[in-house]
């Protein structure tokens, strides 16, 4: 251990991070900012090139290519040059809604024939508490070398927070937990050169655990706040305005906002990792699949609220135009995983709506496994002209580069999911909340 903290302190200790997406970037980055010499291991050949020349396919992340320190490649030979690996790997959801765990294996099956004495082995990817010690460590254990004695292995959840310029990886506590004890301590070390605090947890299984509750805390939140919208609509009250005044209490409450769904690769996935572990110790957690279903429910939802909206301007649903504004989970950013968007123009086009959208940040829909058949649809470009042309306009995602005046001045109805025309006080009739 000590001849591990002189070589970090040294700057002596490479770092190799496998999967070069909205984790494993900005965590390559960190450790670059800090001195660290970074090989960035990815399946993609095009994300590995275009990091070579020194541009970024994720636009709030700017790249290091040209520091010394960072490179990037397809080869997972060069893991014997380094001594830390840290995974971060996607954890999808299997169409039956069970943990896939897929990228996992293969990727600790693609690290064991390079494994060496004294490599520390890290999973960031959000899991199911168990997963480091019981899928990873045997794959590990292949090699010949024992885990505890030969090589290391720890959990250490991201807390990545796409966009935010508030919280980079870098402003962002770690918590830490090994499968022995040595383990965490030489993970914390390590991380400790890049975060300003290291929370380390007694085992893995915790800080897998501590990972799941903080996604599960948003998700349970935000399905209290999408089912109090459903309330306060009926009864004529704006629940964007309840939860602003809600919030001038300094104690005893925390803002949560409704939207069309929820998004991104944590908080509509990592709940049920929680609910399908659970039931190997014949556990129902009915709360988190309750708040689940509220949150999946809302997007139906929005889709009644436009077609009523519609239907009160003497226009149906099928053989209407409507633009979607925003096709990112979340504003201000290019992530499309998992976005209410996708679902919603799905929906859509599906009761014969001709559906567009426009995004600032998502020039062209990629294909996705849940939404295959949106793939190529291109960005509309938003003027004057173009809304007019439109029966109704969707906003789904609350990009701040949008003139939302302009919006509502120009579209014949507005639908605000995100309550984004707040400050909009011409046109209002034109506007209704979903």
């Amino acid at each position: 251990m000590n001849e591990f903290t002189r070589r970090v302190d040294a700057r002596e200790v490479r770092v190799g991070i496998i999967g070069m997406g909205y984790v494993g970037l900005p965590l390559a980055f960190a450790f670059v900012d800090k001195g660290f010499h970074v090989t960035g291991f990815d399946i993609d050949q095009s994300k590995v090139d275009m990091l070579l020349r020194g541009e970024s396919y994720i636009k709030h992340i700017a790249t290091r290519a040209k520091s010394g320190l960072f490179r990037a490649t397809t080869d997972m030979g060069e893991l014997k040059d380094v001594e830390a690996i840290l995974l971060c790997v996607p954890t999808p959801l299997t169409v039956q809604r069970e943990p896939d765990m897929s990228y996992i294996v293969s990727t600790t099956e693609a690290v064991t024939p390079h494994l060496r004495p004294g490599h520390i082995v890290v999973l960031e990817s959000t899991t199911y508490p168990g997963t480091t010690k019981e899928v990873m460590v045997p794959i590990l254990e292949r090699s010949g070398l024992k885990q505890g004695e030969d090589f290391y292995v720890a959990y250490s959840p991201e807390r990545e927070d796409p966009g935010n310029p508030d919280f980079t990886t870098a402003r962002i506590p770690k918590v830490v937990g090994g499968c022995t004890e040595e383990g965490g301590a030489r993970a914390a070390y390590l991380y400790g050169q890049i975060v300003p605090q290291v929370v380390v947890a007694s085992t893995a299984e915790t800080a897998e655990a501590v990972k799941l509750t903080e996604n599960i805390f948003r998700c349970v939140n935000i399905a209290l706040v999408n089912e109090l919208k459903l309330v306060y609509s009926k009864m004529g009250i704006d629940v964007w305005e309840v939860i602003d005044a809600a919030k001038t209490k300094p104690f005893g409450f925390m803002p949560f906002y409704p939207g069309p769904g929820l998004g991104g690769h944590c908080i509509p996935i990592d709940p049920f990792y929680l609910t399908w572990k659970a039931r190997e110790f014949g556990i129902a957690t009915r709360f988190i699949e309750l708040a689940g279903e509220i949150n999946v429910s809302m997007p139906e939802y929005v889709v009644l609220s436009l077609m009523e909206a519609l239907n009160d301007r003497g226009k149906p649903l099928k053989g209407s135009r409507v633009l979607i504004l925003g096709i990112s989970y979340k504003k201000d950013v290019d992530d499309v995983r998992e976005s209410p968007s996708l679902v919603l123009m799905d929906m859509l086009v599906a009761k014969g709506a001709d559906v567009d959208f426009h995004d600032p940040y998502v020039e062209t829909i990629k294909a996705t496994r849940k939404h295959s058949a949106l793939a190529g649809r291109s960005s509309v470009e938003l003027n004057p002209e173009t809304l007019g042309r439109y029966d109704a306009v969707l906003i789904a995602t609350d990009h701040s580069c949008v003139d939302y005046g302009q919006i509502v001045a120009n579209a014949q109805l507005v639908v605000d999911t995100r309550n984004a025309t707040k400050n909009v006080t011409q046109g209002r009739e034109r506007i209704v909340k979903a």
